[in-house]
C-alpha cells in the first residue's frame, strides 16, 4: 500500500518513539498532505490497541487564518485542543507543505498574538511530556516544498530524509537503540559538572550548568532525532554567537542572526536578513530573550543544512540554542510562547570545555563514548 519506508518509519514512531499500549489515546496531526504515512500510522496504532483521533488539516488553511482572524480570533484557543494536551496519552505530529513560505508576509504581530495564546498549551504540553504523562513525537513527510528548500529533487530529498530517520535500513529500531545507548555515555559523564564554554569562529559563549540535566535525544521525541540537551541556568549565559545556517520560524527565514547576552538575556540581536522579525519576536514576553536549551547534534546522516530545522538542529558537527521556553525535565526554569532553535557549525575549529576539560572539538567528542 505505502513506500516501504513509510511503513516502517511508522512502525518506529508507534512502535519505539512512543510505544502505544493498549487503550493509549492517541492524536495524529498532519496535513493531508502527509496522507501516506498518517494512514500508515493509524494502521500501527490500532494494531498495537489504541484509540487514534486523526486530525489532517488542508493545505493553505494557516495562511487563510491569519489573513483573515480578528485579534480576538487569534488569541482563541479551542476548547478540543485544551482536551487534547490536557488528556491525550500520546501525539504523533508529522509536518508537511505545500508551501514553507505561506506565512511570510503575515503581520508580525499577528504571529506574536497566537504565540501569546498558545503559552497556556505550551506550558502543559511540556509539563506532561517532563512528567511522563504524554508521549509524544515529531517527524517530517517529505513534499516538494521541502525539497526546493533543501536545494534537492523530491526523490533525493526522499532518500535523504528516509536515511536520516534510519528508516531505509533492516532494523532502524535497533541502530535507533544503538543510539541512545552512546549518547547515554555522554549525558552520564556530563552529571553534576558545572560550566560550558563554546569557541568557534565568531562564536564566544560561557553558561553554567550546574544543577541541570543533559536529556538524551534518541528518537523518542523527534524523528529524526540524534543530539544531547540541556537547558542552562538562566542568567548565566554571557557572550556572543553568529549563527552559521540559516533559522526558519513560523514560516520566516531569517539569515545571519547574531546575538549578545549578558546576565542570560539577549541584549543585542542582529540578522542580516529578517531582522525586525527577530525584534518583534524577541518582545512576545520576558522569556523570549533568555536561552531555553543548549544542544550538541549527533546525527551523523545529516551532514548538510535543508533549511529546516528539524534536521539542521541534529547536524553532525553543530550545536544549537533554543531562544524562550525550556524543558523542565533539564531543570529549566525558562517560560516562554517561543521555542527558537538557531543552529551554529562546529566543524572548521569549534571547541566546547566543560569545567575546563575540553570535551569537543571540530565536530567530534574527545572524552567519554
Amino acid at each position: 500500500m505505502f513506500d516501504a519506508r513509510v511503513e516502517k518509519l511508522a512502525q518506529v514512531l508507534v512502535q519505539y518513539s512512543v510505544s502505544i499500549r493498549p487503550n493509549d489515546k492517541v492524536y495524529l496531526q498532519g496535513s493531508s498532505l502527509a496522507e501516506p504515512l498518517l494512514k500508515a500510522l493509524l494502521i500501527e496504532v490500532l494494531r498495537a490497541g489504541g484509540h487514534p483521533f486523526v486530525r489532517a488539516q488542508l493545505p493553505g488553511t494557516e495562511e487563510i487564518f491569519y489573513r483573515y482572524a480578528s485579534d480576538d480570533q487569534l488569541q482563541h484557543v479551542a476548547p478540543a485542543t485544551r482536551l487534547l494536551y490536557e488528556t491525550y496519552d500520546a501525539m504523533i505530529t508529522v509536518w508537511s507543505a505545500a508551501n514553507t513560505k505561506e506565512l511570510t508576509n503575515v503581520a508580525p504581530q499577528k504571529l506574536v498574538l497566537a504565540q501569546r495564546s498558545s503559552r497556556e498549551i505550551f506550558q502543559t504540553f511540556t509539563r506532561r511530556t517532563a512528567a511522563g504523562e504524554l508521549r509524544w513525537v515529531g517527524t517530517l513527510f517529505p513534499t516538494s516544498a521541502f525539497a526546493q528548500d533543501a536545494e534537492m529533487g523530491l526523490a533525493e530529498y526522499e532518500d535523504f530524509v528516509y536515511n536520516a530517520c534510519l528508516s531505509d535500513s533492516a532494523d532502524p529500531v535497533s541502530h535507533w537503540q544503538r543510539l541512545s545507548a552512546w549518547q547515554q555515555t555522554l549525558v552520564d559523564w556530563l552529571k553534576g559538572r558545572e560550566t560550558l564554554r563554546v569557541e568557534a569562529p565568531d562564536v564566544d559563549l560561557r553558561m553554567r550548568i550546574s544543577g541541570r540535566t543533559f536529556v538524551n535525544c534518541d528518537g523518542k521525541r523527534n524523528m529524526p532525532d540524534g543530539e544531547i540537551f540541556t537547558g542552562p541556568v538562566e542568567d548565566s549565559v554571557e557572550g556572543h554567537v553568529r549563527f552559521s545556517y540559516p533559522t526558519v520560524y513560523q514560516g520566516r527565514r531569517l539569515d545571519g542572526v547574531h546575538v549578545w547576552f549578558k546576565n542570560g538575556k539577549v541584549v543585542k540581536a542582529t540578522a542580516d536578513k529578517g531582522e525586525d522579525f527577530l525584534q518583534r519576536t524577541l518582545d512576545v514576553d520576558e522569556g523570549a530573550r533568555y536561552v531555553g536549551e543548549f544542544a550538541i547534534g549527533t546525527n551523523k546522516g545529516i551532514t548538510r543544512a535543508t533549511g529546516t530545522t528539524l534536521f539542521d538542529e541534529k547536524i553532525r558537527g553543530s550545536f544549537h540554542m533554543a531562544l524562550g521556553a525550556g524543558m523542565p525535565e533539564t531543570g529549566s526554569r525558562n517560560e516562554s510562547a517561543i521555542h527558537w532553535d538557531m543552529v551554529c557549525d562546529l566543524m572548521q575549529g569549534g571547541r566546547i570545555w566543560v569545567d575546563d576539560e575540553l570535551i569537543y572539538e571540530n565536530g567530534d567528542f574527545v572524552m567519554g563514548g
